[in-house]
């Protein structure tokens, strides 16, 4: 019965505290709750106001997240002296950090992308914006999306891939929209019967008015002498917004050398073979059969 009553008189404590407390605990969690949706707007509107001034959606899309938690932090330390609990805070503060620790350890990979993020997109000059054409590893197409632990690609056959941001930042990245032109490369054989003097000026008239970058010279460069044909290289520049751009330029210059190269008699060769009958060489077919 002693127990009973000991149990009993400390449940009574419990629940006059928890009484004592309860206006305490509304009062704070209404000042939390508003602390709460002021983040969030405070978050929608600082990343509009930043993407305005420093054209970095990335960037501005962390500092509007730093904003918010920033502001977060506020509510709950407002609600916490409200409620007379800074000391229990503290000592569950301690506990936490232990276990941030071993917590670290398991989700290295985690904290690897979150940090490989933050670096991103706080480089001076970011290697890369939303709506850019990025190859990187293995994959090229449109970045959609980009938040600190991933990016998001789009590739050019419609998938979605979604990249982590430490493999990106660990690895070779090309980025085809920095510039906003691409180089096209044609690798075309020709006939040894051709004179290649006519060949290159027919080439640079047959390229000369498709959708290209005016502003830079035609490149043409005969490379080697192949098995059936004089291997020569074009080259051109094409403005480059989006990739479809570029292969029609592509598109357009197959069919404008095959066009002039008809009308101008230049024959682009089928591979061949010569075969050699006899031990020595130079005996014919007919020689060999009759022998």
């Amino acid at each position: 019965s002693k127990t009973l009553e000991l149990l009993q008189e400390k449940l009574y404590s419990w629940l006059e505290q928890a009484i004592l407390i309860l206006p305490n605990f509304l009062v704070a969690l209404i000042i939390f709750i508003g602390f709460y949706f002021s983040a969030k707007f405070i978050k929608k509107f600082s990343k509009k106001i930043l993407v305005s001034y420093i054209k970095n959606y990335a960037l501005a899309s962390f500092l509007a997240t730093v904003i918010s938690t920033i502001i977060l932090l506020l509510g709950f330390i407002v609600a916490i002296n409200i409620m007379h609990l800074d000391k229990a805070v503290t000592s569950l503060l301690a506990g936490v950090g232990i276990a941030g620790v071993a917590i670290g350890f398991a989700f290295q990979d985690i904290t690897a992308n979150l940090l490989s993020g933050v670096a991103l997109v706080i480089k001076k000059e970011y290697p890369f914006q939303v709506g850019d054409i990025i190859e990187t590893n293995s994959y090229i197409g449109n970045v959609e999306e980009i938040s600190l632990r991933s990016t998001t690609l789009k590739t050019f056959q419609g998938q979605t891939v979604i990249i982590p941001n430490r493999i990106i930042y660990e690895n070779p990245l090309t980025n085809y929209s920095f510039t906003r032109k691409r180089r096209v490369d044609f690798e075309i054989g020709i006939s040894y019967a051709e004179d290649l003097d006519k060949v290159v000026e027919v080439t640079r008239a047959a390229v000369t008015d498709i959708d290209r970058d005016k502003s830079r010279e035609i490149e043409i460069f005969f490379k080697e002498f192949g098995d059936s044909s004089i291997n020569f290289e074009l080259r051109f520049w094409v403005p480059f917004e989006k990739q479809s751009e570029y292969l029609d330029a592509r598109h357009q210059a197959i069919i404008e050398i095959k066009k002039a190269f008809d009308l101008n008699g230049i024959t682009i060769p089928f591979p061949i073979r010569t075969l050699d009958f006899g031990i020595k060489g130079g005996k014919s077919l007919i020689t060999q059969l009759s022998s």
